[in-house]
């Protein structure tokens, strides 16, 4: 190169800095966008080789993490490195500085996204009870709250670093949020109730609940209702704030039945035949299988009949093993009962009249009326 064109590029100006400035700033600019982008390609190849690895599962994250990295950020970071070599004013220069700070929390900010979803993800994926995971209110409430807690932190960084008086805008982020918290409140409180649900796991999806006198299977457990197929098959849409201010009743974790069941025999039963009945109940109820005999007692004289009662427990929540061992149960103390002769009481209630009153037989014609007492007797004997 000769004299005059490097005296052309030193000399020449454009924007008041040197064409050999601006040539300079661009081939910085070209190599550290193209050095980081290498950088980051070879740390994400180390990365993925180790997350070959079994239980490999924070360097499937980092994996995820660094190729969340935005290629516009990265020629962002290298434009600033390039204009960083100019010869700029000194005021030009703290501007720069400052976008080199908004560049890196974007890009920190992002990460930290990537990271958090992943990590959540991962953590309700590994504690869920359903064979297909679907995300649950507390999962839902824990991402949406940790994403706006971190581009909070992230926006207020970098309004401090641009000069920005921050204390003011919080102090009127915390009033619009009292304002807003008390228009809201109803939904605020189904929002809170439905963590308290995901949190306390008073009922899971696929759960069979009572609440009240609705009765159903879960659905779903959204932020503001949960969802019921009731026995019909209608779907009920209950607010979260009710549902837990009400009693539930699970039968889905009822792991065994306790059974109370009363029966009454006619008060002509002897007293021989009233010994037997709770052998043979409890004879009964051992012969079938899932069950455990607790106890059987000849409880008390009825209006109209003898009153046992007697306690067995279910070794199995489905309702319908315990309505095939109960007609079991009553099937067979009917056979047993009726080869020692006794009956089932049948509900009856007798009456003892001490008196009647005296009938007063009333005259049957104008003619009866008009005779004297002793007549009409008369007439009454010929008749």
């Amino acid at each position: 190169m000769d004299s005059s064109t490097l005296e052309f590029f030193t000399e020449t100006q454009l924007l008041g800095i040197s064409i050999a400035n601006w040539l300079l700033a661009l081939g910085v600019m070209v190599v550290s966008f193209t050095v980081a982008r290498a950088g980051i390609g070879l740390l994400l190849r180390n990365v993925q080789a180790r997350a070959q690895k079994p239980n490999a599962h924070v360097s499937h994250i980092a994996v995820e993490v660094l190729s969340s990295t935005s290629n516009t950020l990265l020629l962002l970071a290298s434009i600033l490195i390039g204009v960083g070599v100019l010869d700029l004013p000194e005021r030009w220069l703290a501007r720069v500085s400052s976008l080199w700070f908004v560049v890196a929390a974007l890009q920190v900010g992002l990460w930290a996204n990537r990271a958090i979803v992943l990590v959540l993800l991962h953590y309700f994926a590994r504690h869920s009870h359903s064979e297909i995971h679907q995300k649950s209110a507390l999962a839902t409430l824990s991402l949406w709250g940790a994403k706006v807690f971190l581009w909070a932190v992230v926006l207020l960084a970098m309004l401090s670093n641009l000069g920005v008086n921050i204390t003011a805008f919080i102090a009127s982020l915390g009033v619009g949020g009292i304002a807003v918290a008390l228009a809201v409140q109803n939904i605020l409180g189904d929002l809170f109730a439905s963590l308290s649900i995901a949190v306390d796991k008073p009922f899971e999806v696929g759960d069979f609940i009572v609440v009240g006198s609705l009765a159903g299977t879960v659905e779903h457990v959204g932020l503001k209702t949960t969802r019921i197929r009731s026995l019909g098959g209608e779907q009920i849409v209950m607010a979260n704030a009710v549902m837990i201010s009400t009693t539930i009743q699970n039968y889905k974790r009822l792991q065994e039945r306790r059974v109370v069941f009363e029966f009454a025999l006619p008060q002509d039963c002897t007293t021989d035949q009233l010994k037997q009945v709770p052998v043979i109940v409890e004879r009964t109820i051992k012969a079938q299988e899932k069950t455990r005999f607790d106890r059987s007692h000849f409880r008390g004289f009825g209006e109209s009949a003898l009153e046992f009662e007697t306690v067995y427990i279910v070794l199995d929540p489905s309702y319908n093993v315990y309505m095939d061992i109960q007609q079991a149960i009553n099937l067979g103390m009917m056979e047993e009962f009726a080869r020692i002769g006794v009956r089932f009481a049948i509900p009856a209630r007798t009456v003892h009249v001490a008196s009647l009153p005296e009938v007063t037989e009333q005259p049957s014609s104008e003619t009866d009326r008009q005779t004297s007492p002793q007549a009409r007797a008369e007439y009454r004997a010929q008749h």
